[in-house]
């Protein structure tokens, strides 16, 4: 308060204005903030008390209990969120508004028990479930990707069985591990056996490394998935694959999960269980941009774990991953703003 007793105004270096399409409220205005001073949402984009109204929801799951390897995807959302600052509001390859042609809004972070897995599924599951009452659409910022589960029973209620494309190194559909059910290893076993997949319209991309046997596969097949593994970009190249992702799904409403380490450790070393042979950065960023011919329903991106990460190669990529995602769900832009410019 002034000596007065009036309200004192907010000083002019506190304010960070920001861009407007419309009635959307978008990214910080760049041409009056230092990216640097922007705030610590995905893309600078406005919180959910800075908006009226909601399209997309974008939460952080800072989680880790459920790993078991490499410890520290827990601090993967707020690293993702420091490397998308460079994200534009203008996608050329897509063609899309990403930030302006539908209301993006980041919730912030969803409180999970640190220590018990169970109890942290389901403050994930209400978490999810309050964020789509809000919004039509959901983003999640890992985490391990035992986080999955709880957010495929939350869209489930929605839209009923969901078909999974599941981009990972690995199946994710073991059974235990240490005799523990939930984990980053069984979250698409376990969503299947509870009758939250479409069985006919699920798969992997980019699958590749060693198994424990050979069964393993086979008990994959049974719980729904179809395997697109690294070594078939070789053979059927990038547009074949996309073909196979378009033909598996169909018109079903999709739940895309993107485990960073589907990328070789070239383009994502900061992750828990790396695997060398994987997709470039440019390879899986053009087939997400293939996803809106999809019905996407949600999606999330795990897995980034900081602590292995050199100069933000992970968490970049990362943010792109989001950045395209955003870009496929957004609807054209009215003619009268098509070709605005914002910076």
């Amino acid at each position: 308060m002034d000596n007065d007793g009036s309200a004192a105004a907010t000083p002019s270096f506190w304010v960070q204005p920001r861009t407007r399409l419309g009635d959307v409220v978008g990214q910080v205005d760049f041409a009056t903030t230092p990216r640097s001073a922007g705030p610590m949402t995905f893309a600078s984009l406005p919180r959910i008390d800075e908006v009226a109204q909601l399209d997309v929801a974008i939460v952080g799951v800072p989680f880790d209990a459920g790993v078991s390897y490499r410890p520290g995807a827990r601090f993967g959302p707020q690293h993702i969120r420091a490397s998308s600052r460079l994200l534009r509001p203008y996608n050329p390859e897509a063609d899309a508004w990403p930030f302006g042609a539908h209301q993006v809004a980041d919730l912030g972070n969803i409180t999970a028990h640190p220590y018990d897995i169970p109890a942290a599924v389901a403050a994930v599951e209400r978490g999810a479930r309050d964020a789509l009452e809000r919004a039509d659409r959901l983003l999640v910022l890992g985490g391990d990707h035992t986080i999955a589960l709880p957010v495929l029973r939350a869209l489930s209620a929605v839209h009923g069985p969901i078909a999974v494309v599941h981009f990972d190194a690995h199946l994710d559909t073991w059974d235990t591990y240490f005799d523990t059910p939930l984990l980053h290893g069984t979250p698409f076993r376990r969503a299947s056996e509870e009758g939250l997949l479409d069985k006919e319209s699920c798969l992997h991309i980019g699958i590749r490394g060693g198994l424990y046997s050979a069964a393993d596969m086979d008990d994959d097949r049974a719980l729904g998935f179809m395997g697109i593994r690294c070594e078939d970009f070789d053979l059927v190249g990038l547009g074949g694959v996309i073909e196979r992702m378009r033909s598996r799904v169909g018109t079903r409403p999709v739940y895309v999960s993107v485990d960073i380490d589907v990328l070789d450790p070239a383009f994502a070393p900061g992750t828990g269980t790396p695997e060398s042979g994987g997709l470039s950065s440019r390879e899986l960023l053009t087939i997400l941009r293939a996803t809106a011919d999809l019905n996407v329903v949600g999606a999330d991106i795990v897995e980034v774990a900081p602590t292995y990460d050199h100069a933000e190669i992970t968490g970049i990529a990362a943010a792109h991953v989001g950045y395209e995602l955003l870009s496929a769900w957004a609807p054209p832009l009215p003619p009268e703003l098509a070709n605005l410019r914002t910076r």
